[in-house]
């Protein structure tokens, strides 16, 4: 078998191989490394721009920024948050709005259990006891949505 597994390309030169014959043994010789070209390295790094125009100061690259801009602005109207900023505003809103949350979770919880308790029944066949299930469902949406109905300028 004297192909090689890699195909030579005809338009590459031919290479000259040396004749093989059988030689006295040489010493050894030290391995010679091709010499690789050095990639160019890059220029030490000096602050500032190439662009004349990125070295000006900050006062003159960005003029709309003044000494007073923040406190001594006129367009400045609100500077952020007053005191007691993060604290409840109306505490009656906030606790009623609380209440009627843990009631429509403690309503979805009991909803989630009913609908447990009605497919257990009906898949073992007791299906007056689904039905009675199935109107404690309704008569608990129908608590939810009044709930919900309470106070329209809540929403």
């Amino acid at each position: 078998m004297t192909e090689s597994a890699f195909p030579r390309d005809p338009e590459a030169p031919e290479s000259a191989k040396p004749p093989v014959t059988p030689a006295a043994p040489e010493a050894p010789r030290p391995p010679v490394t091709p010499a690789v070209p050095e990639e160019p390295r890059p220029p030490a790094y000096t602050p500032g721009s190439a662009q004349p125009r990125l070295n000006r100061p900050v006062h003159e690259r960005y003029p709309q920024i003044r000494p007073t801009s923040g406190y001594g602005d006129p367009r400045i109207r609100h500077t952020g948050p007053g005191p007691g900023a993060g604290t409840e505003q109306e505490p009656e809103r906030s606790s009623k709005l609380s209440a009627r949350l843990a009631l429509a979770l403690t309503v979805v919880i009991g909803q989630l259990w009913g609908l447990t308790i009605v497919v257990d029944e009906w898949m073992a066949g007791d299906t007056g006891t689904a039905w009675w299930g199935a109107g404690f469902l309704v008569l608990s949406f129908l608590v939810v949505l009044g709930l919900w109905m309470i106070d329209p300028k809540d929403r």
